[in-house]
């Protein structure tokens, strides 16, 4: 995701929640920007899918190394949201990323303490 500092990010997150929204109407992937943005400690992610299969949603710093495992299992079709608790991480910019079928899309967010 690019070249920056070589300082070293080593982080526990303490919760994860998954929720299922309402499955009407999702035609479409989507993965929709963080809020609150920027965010301290924590952020809800929401996403839909418009057929059953394989999601993994994941978090990386700043230098591509992943740092956080959201979503990795089957979903079937619907809207979801994922709260993000970054409690131990240090302030930063972090990319959050969503892969599904053939979809795959990333987005930003910043941590600020």
């Amino acid at each position: 995701y690019g070249k920056y500092d070589n300082s070293t990010i080593l982080a526990k997150t303490n919760r994860v929640n998954i929720g299922l929204g309402e499955n009407v109407n999702v035609t479409t992937y989507a993965i929709s920007q963080n809020y609150p943005n920027p965010f301290n400690p924590t952020t809800t992610i929401r996403y839909a899918i418009p057929q059953d299969g394989l999601v993994t949603l994941k978090v990386y710093d700043i230098l591509g190394r992943e740092v956080k495992t959201l979503v990795n299992e089957y979903k079937t079709k619907g809207r979801y949201e994922v709260t993000f608790d970054a409690n131990n991480l240090a302030s930063g910019l972090y990319i959050y990323e969503i892969k599904s079928g053939d979809y795959k899309a990333s987005k930003k967010m910043t941590l600020v303490k």
